[in-house]
């Protein structure tokens, strides 16, 4: 495994290990749901085709850890991801900050073709009556492919229309040293059928030209959390 990895597997380590996770008592959720599409900053994960995805969270107090995997179509012989995340969340002055890191495996990627990696995440929000909006970065040391480091910053905000509807958005810049930097925007809605079950219409957007796995397209989605 690479040297940045097992860095990044560390860190998850010292997450679920810290005083203030062992004196908490441990929450798990977990959550399954399928897509019209696996849509990234932008980009089809799957090739146009629909998506089946997961996750486990673990909480205890302020820190989380989990594990999300879903399908992956790269046209090679790359069929999944599998993500480890966790991190630190709290609020400082009235804002949601969310300190973290998440690694991203590929266990059927082709010899050499360098999919894995690992990003830094730090984010903040705040509420102001039922909309909220927030800020986050990401930074990646050696990011998918042929990429090394990359930088993600993202603005974002959500409308709480009632009870059952959510009106959400957000717009990305991502920055990359070896293909070209782009913008991304989604806007959507979600709508709790249940207090479990939810449905999202959203659409997606790319400044980019010419890469049909970047061109504009609506995704719906339906997910069970527990």
């Amino acid at each position: 495994m690479k040297s940045w990895m097992v860095g990044a597997v560390a860190l998850l380590g010292l997450a679920v290990s810290t005083p203030g996770w062992a004196q908490s008592q441990p929450e798990v959720s977990w959550t399954v749901g399928v897509a019209s599409d696996y849509v990234f900053r932008g980009y089809s994960q799957t090739d146009e085709g629909g998506q089946v995805f997961g996750s486990v969270d673990v909480t205890a107090g302020d820190f989380y850890a989990g594990v999300w995997a879903s399908n992956v179509d790269f046209s090679d012989s790359t069929d999944g991801e599998i993500d480890l995340y966790g991190g630190y969340r709290s609020e400082v002055q009235g804002f949601e900050v969310d300190l973290g890191v998440a690694a991203y495996f590929y266990p059927s990627q082709p010899d050499n073709a360098d999919y894995d990696f690992v990003e830094l995440k730090a984010a903040a929000s705040r509420a102001f009556g039922p909309v909220t909006l927030g800020a986050a970065v990401f930074w990646s040391p050696n990011y998918f492919g042929e990429d090394d480091t990359a930088t993600y910053v993202e603005a974002n905000a959500s409308l709480a229309a009632s009870a059952d509807w959510t009106v959400s958005g957000a717009v990305g810049h991502q920055a990359l040293d070896v293909f070209g930097d782009y913008t991304t925007w989604n806007l959507g809605a979600a709508y709790a059928l249940t207090d479990t079950v939810s449905i999202d219409v959203r659409y997606h957007d790319t400044d980019l030209e010419d890469d049909t796995l970047a061109d504009s397209r609506v995704v719906g989605s339906l997910t069970f959390q527990f």
